[in-house]
């Protein structure tokens, strides 16, 4: 099984160029970046797009471990400690606040399509209230004139494999037998459906890292310019 990778991949991976004498290999096996990026940084083409982030006082790398490859080109470095990932297990699903003002849309999309799913669940799938849904189903809702009934899976609030097992869940309760479970062709057309959608979530991912990196680069740059400008006095 691969290890993860740092936090901050990029960043990481500038630091350790600029801070060891690792190999561009295995700089780019830790970070999980291609051997060519960490070239490109140690060459003064990419680095400079990144702030450096010490692995060491992250608590990913530790010293010792950064000998053992200075010493090893062959040796492949262990993470001492995975970054920190928060898992919730209690209250709603936190939905990111570019997507908040999706979760009507996809509600609406639920009620019209699944009605056997309950307020609790779809409360739970979402990360909504029930008066909110309550508002949205009885169209009471402040913003009903704009809210459009869409897949919550293209918009990002769940996985298809969560809505999936929500509505075979609530079905399986309300007594209700999946017709079309022999039907080759709503399988075929189910499994187009899937791969259509999680090639939307792939291009949406390379999107949203794409804007990460520009904006680390961006607060990178803003630092430059902000020592400089205290070099000089001004």
């Amino acid at each position: 099984m691969s290890q993860p990778t740092p936090l901050m991949p990029h960043a990481t991976a500038s630091w350790l160029v600029d801070n060891t004498a690792l190999s561009f290999e295995q700089i780019a096996d830790f970070c999980g970046l291609h051997m060519l990026e960490v070239q490109a940084m140690a060459d003064d083409l990419a680095s400079a797009k990144y702030t450096g982030r010490d692995p060491v006082r992250a608590g990913e790398l530790t010293m010792e471990e950064i000998e053992k490859g200075q010493a090893n080109p062959e040796y492949r470095l262990r993470m001492h400690r995975a970054p920190v990932t928060v898992s919730r297990t209690k209250g709603p699903r936190y939905t990111p606040v570019s997507k908040r003002q999706d979760k009507p849309d996809g509600i609406a999309w639920i009620l019209r399509n699944h009605p056997e799913v309950s307020d609790a669940q779809v409360g739970k799938l979402i990360g909504t209230t029930r008066n909110t849904i309550a508002a949205i189903r009885d169209r009471s809702h402040w913003n009903i004139a704009n809210i459009t009934p869409k897949d919550p899976v293209t918009l990002g609030l769940c996985s298809q494999r969560e809505l999936d097992a929500m509505v075979f869940k609530a079905a399986k309760k309300a007594g209700i037998e999946n017709e079309g479970a022999t039907d080759e062709r709503l399988v075929d057309d189910r499994q187009a459906l899937i791969e259509e959608l999680r090639a939307e979530r792939d291009a949406a991912a390379k999107a949203a890292n794409e804007a990460a990196q520009e904006a680390e680069a961006a607060a990178w740059l803003q630092a430059k310019r902000a020592a400089e400008a205290e070099e000089r006095g001004e």
